[in-house]
């Protein structure tokens, strides 16, 4: 007998197999059923899970946070480089004291080639200031008469010595690149308070973008409706915000209602596109901009008194001053979240730190004080979260020359503070190690600073998602960390 006639008679009629297939499938429902409701009498029965619906249409209309916020907005003044905590923040007194004696531990360098296991100690003086008695440099002494309205965090970590790394770690919850900075975070999740400045700004420096680029005010995989907008860190500070006089008034007003005319007509033919939403968005923005934009850039309106606070008198401070006076001025008319940052990375001090450390901080401790300063005189620093800090610190021990050299790059353990927004006023928080190494007390990773953020501004960390291909991801994104109470007011 040959395969396919064995084939043929192991095989029912069609007819019969379809009429198999009826019962079985009609038993097995009905059991189904049967048993559901079964369940369902007996209370047995699970109950639907819902699922949250994912945004369709994205846009910066206002929206209230899980809780009640204190801070409602932030001014982020990031120190590109690594500012050396040991020399401006976390006095080491027996580092000073054993200098030129060899760390007893272990150390990773980034530059091998330069290492050096040989302590030194802070060239520069610490003393108390304020109610609080916190030690700080002599190199910042504007930053002692507003220590008592700061929370100094000296025990911040990332684990990581490299410069993009670490930034990224900080400002977007991981350290590969590709996901949303902390502003655009906020904005998708609070909003814009204004409807004529965008929510969230980003100043760049005179010198250049910094180390890691557009990256550090990127949207990532979010609709680039929430990137930072960058203003000109020269005058004009926003290109185009005017039209020429030939287009201007009503015939302006005409071509942009054209315009938006044959945009939405697109936009209905296509729904859900989320860049064609950001860009009629920002032209309807731009349009409010030129005269909202305008006013808030004008530094001029600004009193004496003012301008010498923020030492644009001095050319030291007159450029950095500028842009913390702009901070104040855009915040005060409703911008969420604003960015300020230095061109490359000058506090990356491998060489000659005691002589480039006191320029960079003469350029900006004296306007980072006076917007504090400026911030709680208006009534403004309740509400508004001010902070101070750099992706990594520096190692305490010399690279090159103990007399010319400077400091390698230490993410083990560094300082950043905090002002206003709902933290405590005049604490310092947090311990490193006896040379100034490690955090070893109280640690604060990356992912503990941004959920105390989060926390300040009304959102339980873990519950602000945005839904990627199907997956709820978060700024967190689950990984282990917690909300820093203790620096909470």
């Amino acid at each position: 007998m040959n395969r396919s006639s064995c084939t043929a008679r192991s095989q029912a009629p069609d007819w019969q197999s379809g009429r198999r297939r009826f019962l079985f499938n009609s038993i097995a429902g009905m059991g189904s059923l049967a048993l559901a409701s079964l369940l369902k009498q007996d209370g047995l029965l699970g109950k639907e899970g819902i699922a949250p619906k994912p945004r369709t249409s994205f846009d910066l209309a206002a929206r209230k946070p899980h809780f009640e916020p204190k801070a409602q907005a932030m001014i982020s003044l990031f120190m590109h480089g690594g500012p050396s905590h040991i020399d401006l923040t976390d006095p080491k007194p027996e580092l000073t004291k054993r200098d030129g004696q060899d760390f007893p531990g272990d150390i990773t360098f980034s530059f091998i080639n330069r290492a050096s296991k040989k302590l030194m100690g802070s060239p520069f003086k610490f003393q108390k200031h304020g109610e609080c008695g916190t030690e700080l440099s002599e190199l910042l002494p504007h930053l002692a008469e507003i220590v008592d309205d700061i929370t100094l965090i000296r025990s911040m970590h990332t684990g990581i010595n490299g410069h993009e790394s670490s930034i990224r770690y900080l400002n977007t919850g991981i350290s590969i690149p590709g996901r949303p900075a902390l502003g655009s975070w906020l904005t998708y999740g609070l909003g814009a308070e204004s409807d004529s400045l965008p929510a969230y700004v980003v100043m760049t420096d005179p010198g250049g973008h910094p180390v890691d680029g557009v990256r550090n005010w990127s949207n990532g995989w979010m609709p680039s409706i929430y990137q930072g907008t960058v203003i000109r860190p020269r005058e004009p500070r926003i290109l185009n915000l005017e039209p020429p006089a030939r287009l201007a008034g009503t015939l302006q007003k005409q071509n942009l209602k054209f315009l938006d005319k044959l945009n939405r007509r697109h936009l209905e033919d296509h729904p859900g596109e989320n860049d064609l939403e950001a860009r009629i968005s920002s032209y309807e923005l731009a349009a409010r901009m030129q005269g909202a934009a305008k006013e808030a850039l004008d530094i001029s309106q600004e009193t004496k008194a003012t301008h010498e606070m923020y030492g644009l008198d001095d050319p030291a401070t007159q450029e950095y001053g500028t842009r913390c006076l702009i901070a104040r001025r855009l915040v005060e008319r409703g911008v969420r979240f604003v960015q300020l940052f230095l061109g490359g990375q000058p506090w990356d001090m491998h060489n000659s730190i005691r002589t480039q450390l006191p320029k960079v901080c003469k350029r900006t401790d004296q306007p980072t004080a006076a917007l504090v300063k400026d911030l709680k005189a208006r009534g403004l620093l309740d509400t508004t979260l001010v902070h101070w800090g750099g992706e990594i610190g520096r190692l305490p021990v010399t690279e090159g020359d103990p007399k010319t050299g400077g400091r390698d790059h230490n993410g083990q353990g560094f300082s950043s503070w905090l002002a206003g927004g709902g933290v405590k006023a005049g604490l310092a928080f947090g311990e490193t190690d006896e040379f100034g190494h490690s955090a070893v007390v109280d640690r604060v990773a990356a992912n503990d600073y941004q959920a105390t953020l989060m926390h300040l501004f009304g959102f339980d960390h873990e519950k602000l998602t945005f839904q990627l291909n199907g997956q709820e991801r978060s700024l967190t994104d689950g990984r282990p960390c917690r909300v820093v109470k203790e620096i909470l007011a």
